[in-house]
C-alpha cells in the first residue's frame, strides 16, 4: 500500500453518516421549499410522511406530531404546498429528506382547486342532491348546536333564538379550526343522531353547525369529506351557518338549509314568538267574524224559507175535518155493532131448549156409568197380560244369565285386574287368577301355561303275600 493511501482517513460508516448528515444539515438548515405532495401517509403515531414533488424530482419528507397538530388543512396528494423546515438525512436508508416545520397551500388558488375537485366528487355520489333535503320544523323543542363553546357564535345564536321564541338549546362543543376539527364537527352530528328518543338528553329536532368568518385555510375543516359526509346522513335537519354570507364550504352543499351567519340560522330555527300571537290573534277575529257573518246568512235564509211555509192553521184544518166527521159517524156505527151483537146471540140461544138439555145430559150419565162398571175388569186383564209379558221377559234374561251358566258347572275365570279372560293361551304360568263359581269365588295360580295336565296314574291293587309272608315290591 502506497504512503498517500495509508495516510487517508479511515471512517465507519456510522461516522461517515453523522459526518454527512451534520454536512446537509449545516449547509441546509432552514429552506423553504414549493412543491406538489405525494403519497400522503398518516403514521399511527400523529407523524405525518409524505414527498413533496415537481416535474423532475421528488424529495421525501416528514412532519412531526406536533407540528402536524398545528396545520390548518388535511394534506392530501395532489395539492401544491410551501414548507419551511431543515434538510437531514436518515443514515438507515441513506437517503436524505425533508424535516418540515410549517407547511400551507400554495395560495388560495391550489385550495380552490381541491375545494372545486372534492365538490365534484361528492356532487357525483348524490351527497348535494336536491331530493335529500329534509324540511326544516316549523317550530323545535330542542335545537341542537355544534359550534365551539367560546367566541361569539354561540352567544349570538342564544340570544336570537331566545328574542325569538325561547326554546332548549343544547351545544356540543367543538374545534373549529386545525387538523382536529374536522373529526370533531362528524362526530358530534353523528352524535346528536344516535341520542335515543325519550332517553335523559333529549334529542334535537334541528341541527345547528355555525362557525365565524376567516379565510379559506379557517373554514377548511368545512370542506373535509367526513364532515360533508356526517351532514348528508343526519336523519336530524341540519342547518350550515359557516363564515360570512359570501363563504362557501361544502357543508352548505350538503346541509338542509344554508344559513348566511350564525343568526340567520337562529332565525330559521324558530319563527318570532310575538308575530305568531299577533298571527294567532287575527286569525281568532277573522274566525268570530266569519262565524257571525255564517249565523247572520243562515238567520236570513231561515227567515226567507219560514216565509214560503203555509200557516199552521192552514195545515191543521183539514185534518181536524176529518176527525170531527169520524167522531160523528162513530156513535151511529156503535150502536149498530150492539144491535147485531145483540141479535146473533139472541138467534143462538133461540136453538137450545131445556128437554133436550135434559135429554143429552141423562145419556151422558148412562154411558159415564157403563163406562165404570166396564173399567175394573179392563184394569185386571190389561194388568194380567202385562204380568204374563214381564214373566216371559224374565224368564228370556234368566236363559242368558251367566250365573245360570255357571250352576251347571262351569268357571268363570278373571286374571289379577278383574278383567275376563277367553283364552287360556293368554295365561303365563304362575300368573295368579280368580275362579268365580256359581256359589263363591276362590283364588288360583297357573301352574302350566301351556300342555294338560296328565291324568293321575290308578293306584296298583296291593300284591298277595309271597310265601313266607314277604310282600312284593311290585
Amino acid at each position: 500500500m502506497s504512503d498517500a493511501a495509508s495516510n487517508i482517513h479511515e471512517y465507519t460508516v456510522s461516522e461517515l453518516a453523522g459526518a454527512l448528515k451534520r454536512t446537509v444539515e449545516d449547509a441546509y438548515g432552514h429552506v423553504r421549499v414549493r412543491g406538489e405532495l405525494g403519497r400522503v401517509v398518516v403514521a399511527k403515531s400523529g407523524h405525518v410522511y409524505f414527498d413533496m414533488k415537481d416535474e423532475r424530482a421528488v424529495i421525501a419528507s416528514v412532519m412531526w406530531k406536533g407540528q402536524a397538530s398545528t396545520l390548518r388543512f388535511a394534506p392530501e396528494e395532489g395539492l401544491e404546498v410551501v414548507a419551511e423546515g431543515k434538510l437531514s438525512t436518515y443514515p438507515g436508508r441513506s437517503q436524505y429528506q425533508l424535516i418540515v416545520e410549517r407547511m400551507e397551500p400554495a395560495g388560495a388558488g391550489a385550495l380552490m382547486a381541491l375545494l372545486e375537485a372534492r365538490k365534484k366528487k361528492l356532487a357525483a355520489e348524490g351527497l348535494f342532491d336536491p331530493a335529500r333535503k329534509q324540511p326544516i320544523p316549523y317550530l323545535p323543542q330542542v335545537i341542537g348546536v355544534v359550534t365551539s363553546p367560546t367566541g361569539a357564535v354561540i352567544r349570538d345564536i342564544l340570544h336570537r333564538i331566545a328574542d325569538r321564541f325561547p326554546r332548549r338549546v343544547i351545544l356540543w362543543p367543538v374545534l373549529v379550526q386545525g387538523e382536529q376539527a374536522a373529526g370533531q364537527i362528524a362526530a358530534a352530528i353523528t352524535g346528536f343522531n344516535n341520542l335515543p328518543e325519550g332517553g335523559p338528553v333529549p334529542r334535537p329536532d334541528v341541527l345547528i353547525v355555525a362557525r365565524g368568518g376567516g379565510s379559506i385555510e379557517d373554514l377548511w375543516a368545512f370542506n373535509e369529506e367526513v364532515v360533508v359526509r356526517a351532514a348528508a346522513a343526519s336523519r336530524i335537519p341540519l342547518i350550515s351557518a359557516v363564515g360570512h354570507e359570501t363563504d362557501t364550504t361544502l357543508i352548505d352543499f350538503a346541509s338542509d338549509r344554508r344559513a348566511p351567519t350564525p343568526t340567520g340560522a337562529a332565525e330559521m330555527a324558530v319563527p318570532v314568538r310575538a308575530e305568531l300571537m299577533t298571527q294567532a290573534g287575527g286569525l281568532g277575529q277573522r274566525l268570530q267574524t266569519a262565524l257571525l257573518r255564517f249565523i247572520d246568512r243562515r238567520r236570513t235564509e231561515l227567515k226567507s224559507a219560514a216565509r214560503a211555509l203555509p200557516k199552521p192553521d192552514s195545515l191543521l184544518a183539514p185534518l181536524r175535518q176529518r176527525f170531527d166527521y169520524a167522531a160523528e159517524r162513530l156513535s151511529p156505527a156503535l150502536r149498530a155493532m150492539i144491535t147485531r151483537r145483540r141479535d146473533r146471540l139472541a138467534a143462538v140461544s133461540g136453538g137450545l131448549r131445556p128437554a133436550a138439555l135434559r135429554r143429552d145430559l141423562a145419556d151422558r150419565r148412562r154411558r159415564l156409568a157403563d163406562a165404570a162398571a166396564r173399567l175394573p175388569a179392563a184394569f185386571r186383564r190389561g194388568d194380567d197380560r202385562r204380568r204374563s209379558h214381564l214373566e216371559a221377559l224374565a224368564a228370556r234374561l234368566n236363559s242368558v244369565n251367566y250365573e245360570t251358566v255357571l250352576s251347571r258347572g262351569y268357571v268363570l275365570v278373571r286374571d289379577e285386574a278383574g278383567a275376563l279372560v277367553r283364552a287360556g293361551s293368554a295365561l303365563k304360568a304362575g300368573q295368579a287368577v280368580q275362579l268365580q263359581f256359581a256359589d263363591a269365588r276362590r283364588a288360583a295360580r297357573i301352574e302350566d301355561g301351556g300342555a294338560a295336565p296328565k291324568p293321575a296314574a290308578k293306584a296298583k291293587a296291593p300284591s298277595k303275600s309271597a310265601p313266607g309272608g314277604q310282600g312284593s315290591l311290585f
